[in-house]
């Protein structure tokens, strides 16, 4: 049964992620020849608060983004 965990940074639709899921989903399906029921996804979300990259949060990335 493969599972997949996902960590991301929090901001997306529902569709999105529900869509993203599906089509990650089809791809094990496809490439791994497993049943679809077998298949396990889930997303792990975080605040940008709680992320960063080179040195900055992604709240203050994004305020350098828009200057």
């Amino acid at each position: 049964m493969p599972e997949i965990t996902i960590n991301m940074a929090a901001g997306r639709t529902e569709e999105q992620k529900t869509n993203m899921m599906r089509d990650i989903s089809k791809a094990l399906v496809t490439h791994l020849g497993v049943d679809p029921e077998a298949v396990v996804i889930q997303i792990n979300e975080a605040p940008l608060t709680h992320k960063m990259k080179g040195g900055k949060t992604f709240v203050e990335r994004a305020a350098e983004q828009k200057k």
